[in-house]
């Protein structure tokens, strides 16, 4: 262990300690294109922790729904979710910055102004800037799976989190699964299920039809060409 009580105790002495984080973070480069997007766009679209709790409201400038979508990747399926729901508001979370400027960027193509953007911890952002009983919907599509058993521990969809996931929901609020990996898909309905403030929408009491309003993702076009099977989770708060 460590003489520090906290990483700022070890920082202000000069020393290093690993702290856990929800995800692993693989930067890649920013392109010209995606760095100019972040100035452009970030003053108007990005968020901070550093803000402290939202009040939604005067975010948006309205009192319409919020989805809050968790690692959104290069972002072009929430800009499109968020382009066809004009009367709908969007948060995305996503710790890579090569994504979150393509997504400023495709942002700023379509023209939206109903979507906000972290560049941050997801769960540090729930638990630091979203006020409870706020959201309409959460939405965590295609999640690192850890496919390797002796991973599993690390996958994101797990008891605790989902617990802070349900308290962030409104009333009538929804949490939006969607995995490639049909063994990462059975730990999800397991952990959903065994919530009991959940309630499982699929009418088979497993999984859903994609929704119309979740695009298809180049990534799981291509999935599906090849045989692979997607699963889609919706669950209500009760």
């Amino acid at each position: 262990m460590t003489q520090f009580k906290s990483a700022e105790e070890a920082a202000a002495a000069g020393k290093y300690v690993r702290t856990v984080r929800s995800f692993v973070k693989r930067e890649g480069r920013l392109t010209k294109g995606q760095a100019a997007a972040i100035e452009r766009h970030w003053p108007a679209m990005g968020l901070s922790i550093s803000h402290g709790q939202l009040d939604l409201t005067e975010v948006f400038g309205n009192n319409n729904p919020v989805t809050f979508e968790i690692g959104f990747g290069m972002g072009h399926s929430l800009v499109e979710m968020a382009s066809q729901a004009p009367a709908r508001n969007f948060i995305g979370v996503e710790v890579h910055e090569p994504g979150v400027g393509a997504c400023l960027m495709a942002a700023g193509q379509e023209q939206v102004t109903n979507l906000r953007i972290y560049n941050e911890d997801a769960v540090e952002v729930l638990k630091q800037c979203i006020p409870d009983q706020s959201l309409d919907c959460v939405q965590v599509f295609f999640p690192d799976p850890w496919h390797k058993k002796r991973h599993h521990k690390r996958r994101i969809i797990q008891p605790e989190f989902v617990e802070l996931l349900v308290a962030k929901l409104t009333p009538a609020g929804t949490l939006h699964l969607a995995t490639d990996w049909e063994n990462y898909a059975e730990h999800m309905l397991e952990v959903l299920t065994d919530n009991s403030d959940l309630r499982n929408l699929s009418a088979t009491n497993d999984y859903v039809p994609r929704p119309q309003h979740r695009p298809k993702t180049k990534f799981e076009q291509r999935g599906e060409r090849k045989g692979h099977g997607v699963w889609d989770l919706i669950f209500g708060k009760q």
